[in-house]
C-alpha cells in the first residue's frame, strides 16, 4: 500500500504501520507470557547452551510463538531472536530494519522462580529501537513504548503513561544486576551519590527506569542486543538513555550482536 503524501512518517514508517506493529508487538508478548507461564515453576528440565547459559522448554515455546506470530502478521521484517541465533540462525539484517526479541530474559529467575523475567520484543531501524515491549507474566506488568511515549499497558490495551525522573536530592537508586553483579558496577557506585541499591533480574530494570523508581543501571558485564532493546525502546520514549561508556548512544544491528559496557539512566 502506497502510503498517502501527507501521512506523517515516524523514521521509516508511516504512523499507521508504526502504530499497527505496536500493536502486534503488544499482543505477541503478551500471549507468549501466557505460554511461559504454563511451564513456570513446573520443575522443568534445565540444559545448558555453548555459552553456558541455561534454556528450557518455556524459552523454546515462547520463541516459536513469537517468531510464528511475526513472520505472519509482518512478513518480510528479518527476525533477530536469541534461541535462533543460538541454532545458528541469523537472517540478513543489512537494510536495517529488523526485530530483535529475547523470547525468555531472565531464565536464571524463571528457574528459581522470582517472577522477575520478560518477553522482549523490539523493532530496529538503522540503529535505533523505534518501539518495544516489555512483558513481565508472572508479574502482570507490560511496558511499552511506541516510538513517542512510553506506557504501562494492560491486557485489554488501557495504556498509563510513564516518565522517567531526575535524580533527587538525595540521592540516586542505583540497579544492579541479580546474577552479574562486578567490581566494575561497585566502582561505579562508589563514585556516585547513591541512596540505594536495588538488585533485579532481567530486563525489568529498564521498566523501572522508565516509570521513574530508579536512576542508573551500570551494566560492564557481557549483554546482548535481545537483552536491552525492548528496554530501551522504552526507556527511551520515557525521557531516558542508554549510553555506551564513551558517550555514546547504545545501537543496534553490531557485528556479533554483543552489547559494550554502558548505563542506563533516567532524566539527565
Amino acid at each position: 500500500m502506497v502510503p498517502a503524501c501527507n501521512e506523517e512518517k515516524i523514521g521509516l514508517m508511516t504512523k499507521n504501520e508504526h502504530a499497527t506493529l505496536t500493536q502486534l508487538a503488544h499482543d505477541i508478548a503478551w500471549h507468549a507470557g501466557e505460554a511461559i507461564l504454563r511451564f513456570y515453576q513446573k520443575n522443568i528440565p534445565v540444559r545448558h547452551k555453548s555459552d553456558a547459559s541455561p534454556v528450557t522448554e518455556a524459552d523454546e515455546a515462547a520463541d516459536s510463538l513469537i517468531f510464528a506470530e511475526l513472520a505472519r502478521a509482518a512478513p518480510g521484517i528479518p527476525i533477530v531472536s536469541e534461541e535462533s541465533v543460538s541454532n545458528g540462525l541469523l537472517p540478513d539484517i543489512s537494510d536495517g530494519r529488523f526485530w530483535l526479541v529475547d523470547p525468555l530474559d531472565g531464565t536464571k529467575e524463571f528457574i528459581s522462580g522470582t517472577d522477575e523475567f520478560t518477553v522482549n520484543i523490539a523493532l530496529i531501524e538503522e540503529g535505533n529501537p523505534v518501539l518495544g515491549v516489555l512483558h513481565a507474566p508472572a508479574l502482570n506488568t507490560c511496558y511499552l513504548a511506541d516510538g513517542k511515549d512510553a506506557f504501562l499497558v494492560a491486557k485489554s490495551g488501557f495504556r498509563e503513561p510513564i516518565r522517567a525522573r531526575s535524580v533527587p536530592s538525595d540521592g540516586a537508586v542505583v540497579l544492579a544486576s541479580r546474577n552479574h553483579r562486578d567490581s566494575e558496577t561497585d566502582a561505579f557506585i562508589a563514585d556516585h551519590y547513591t541512596a540505594r541499591i536495588t538488585s533485579v533480574g532481567s530486563a525489568l530494570k529498564f521498566g523501572l527506569l522508565a516509570k521513574g523508581e530508579a536512576d542508573l543501571y551500570p551494566r560492564f558485564g557481557r549483554t546482548m542486543e535481545w537483552d536491552t532493546a525492548a528496554g530501551h525502546a522504552v526507556l527511551a520514549a520515557a525521557g531516558g538513555n542508554v549510553k555506551c561508556t564513551d558517550g555514546s548512544t547504545l545501537r543496534y544491528g553490531k557485528p556479533g550482536l554483543d552489547n559494550p559496557p554502558f548505563v542506563a539512566c533516567g532524566l539527565q
